[in-house]
């Protein structure tokens, strides 16, 4: 029984990947005919349960999750995304047990001195901005983000935005503080607060279009778990049963396809 096996995967793989090649090629043939999403969120959600379902040690989880988010960088490059929002790490995973979030730590810290040291940001012009309460970060992390925010801030070909130490009622309290402080100053009136003066002390106002046209969330779990409370009150909401570790293209292309399938209303 064992060499049935083997023979079959050897028969059955290039099969597959001929397949898997042919479909991804037809999927993107259909998205280009109709509007593509200029600004994706992504929720990059499942690297533990990735993990422990395959029995591999939760630190690889991680790790495989990170390159995966580098990968996200090409494919949106490709299909002319000018804007990506990435969830990395909520305000709530700080609190995680001090072990896992040493390992987690570890890995943003990597991978954000891989990104400041990849050509592309520089090639495609990527502007990257973190957006969260960076003083809750370690120093090292801090530091890294404040080297690529440097680099990249004249960019405006692409936005990269990692949203880290995050929490979306956070940026909302953040944002209202800094209102308060304008009006108590005497350079606001508070009968001049309106919607595009909450907007423009969120976390995106850098922005060109801060709302994000498309949220993705992996791993199957059907919540926000605060993202973008504010700018993504009108976006569509996808969510794909697929750990982020197996997150692949041919998702992301899925779900550009489930968006460009609806009609929105914006609630009229």
């Amino acid at each position: 029984m064992g060499y049935i096996r083997i023979i079959r995967s050897i028969i059955y793989r290039p099969f597959l990947a001929g397949i898997y090649r042919i479909y991804k090629s037809y999927l993107e043939r259909q998205i280009r005919k109709r509007k593509i999403p200029q600004h994706i969120g992504i929720i990059l959600d499942g690297n533990r349960r990735w993990a422990s379902k395959h029995r591999y040690p939760r630190r690889l989880g991680h790790w495989i999750g990170a390159e995966n988010a580098e990968e996200v960088l090409e494919w949106c490059h490709d299909l002319g995304i000018k804007v990506i929002t990435l969830y990395a790490l909520s305000t709530e995973n700080l609190e995680r047990p001090g072990e896992e979030l040493d390992e987690l730590l570890d890995v943003v810290e990597e991978k954000l001195r891989d990104l400041l040291n990849d050509e592309r940001i520089h090639r495609y012009k990527i502007n990257v901005k973190s957006l969260g309460r960076p003083e809750l970060l370690p120093l090292s992390i801090r530091s890294l983000l404040e080297d690529l925010e440097a680099a990249t801030k004249e960019y405006t070909n692409h936005f990269l935005n990692i949203a880290i130490a995050y929490g979306g009622r956070i940026e909302i309290l953040d944002g209202v503080r800094e209102i308060a402080q304008e009006i108590y100053a005497g350079r606001l009136k508070p009968d001049e607060v309106d919607l595009k003066t909450v907007e423009e002390h969120l976390y995106t106002a850098h922005l060109p279009n801060p709302e994000p046209d498309l949220i993705i969330r992996t791993s199957g779990e059907e919540r926000m778990s605060g993202f973008l409370l504010w700018q993504g009150a009108y976006s569509e909401l996808v969510v794909l049963d697929v750990y982020w570790p197996d997150f692949r293209k041919i998702d992301l292309m899925r779900a550009i396809r489930t968006f460009q399938k609806r009609s929105r209303r914006y609630g009229r």
